[in-house]
């Protein structure tokens, strides 16, 4: 994902460099540097956890050691055909991908004919969409924070059930370790 999120809450202070244009609508893919700041992904199917990074490019050297990190090493990990995602079978991963380009536009494919689309990314597309919606009440993010947002949707997400002792966890008084 590609979340908007310059410099807010910083001054200015070159006079010659003007401030970006309001919702910085450039499509494709981004980085740091521009403002459109890359933020990786990892969901379980089955579990439902996920794990998030804000990385400043979405290049194959960021990317793929962050997917490694984050999943089995006999995991089926279902992409899109970017580019940056090329190596993933040589990781002994199984990596079946959909296209989404113009013309070619595939969202889920049925690759064993059983009729059940398992070739999607359509559950981490839904994630994104759940990030943007917690980050939209911001009415902005700096990119220099944006990590401490993303720890906290993911933190939220993966948190499936609140019980008693989670809510006595929250309730107890901070007490420093003695040293």
């Amino acid at each position: 994902m590609y979340q908007n999120a310059g410099e807010k809450g910083r001054k200015h202070a070159d006079p010659e460099d003007p401030p970006r244009q309001r919702a910085n609508k450039v499509r494709g893919h981004g980085d740091w540097e521009r403002d459109r700041v890359p933020i990786a992904g990892v969901v379980g199917r089955e579990s439902g956890h996920i794990r998030l990074q804000v990385c400043g490019h979405s290049d194959r050297a960021t990317l793929q050691p962050f997917v490694e990190a984050h999943t089995r090493a006999d995991a089926t990990v279902n992409t899109d055909e970017w580019r940056a995602y090329d190596q993933l079978s040589a990781t002994g991963r199984a990596h079946p991908t959909v296209c989404h380009m113009p013309g070619k536009r595939e969202w889920a494919r049925d690759d064993d004919g059983d009729g059940i689309r398992e070739v999607h990314d359509n559950t981490m597309e839904g994630i994104w969409t759940g990030l943007r919606n917690f980050l939209r009440p911001f009415r902005g993010v700096s990119k220099w924070f944006l990590s401490q947002y993303v720890a906290i949707f993911e933190w939220t997400h993966n948190l499936k059930r609140v019980t008693t002792a989670f809510l006595r966890a929250m309730m107890l008084p901070y007490t420093p370790e003695p040293t």
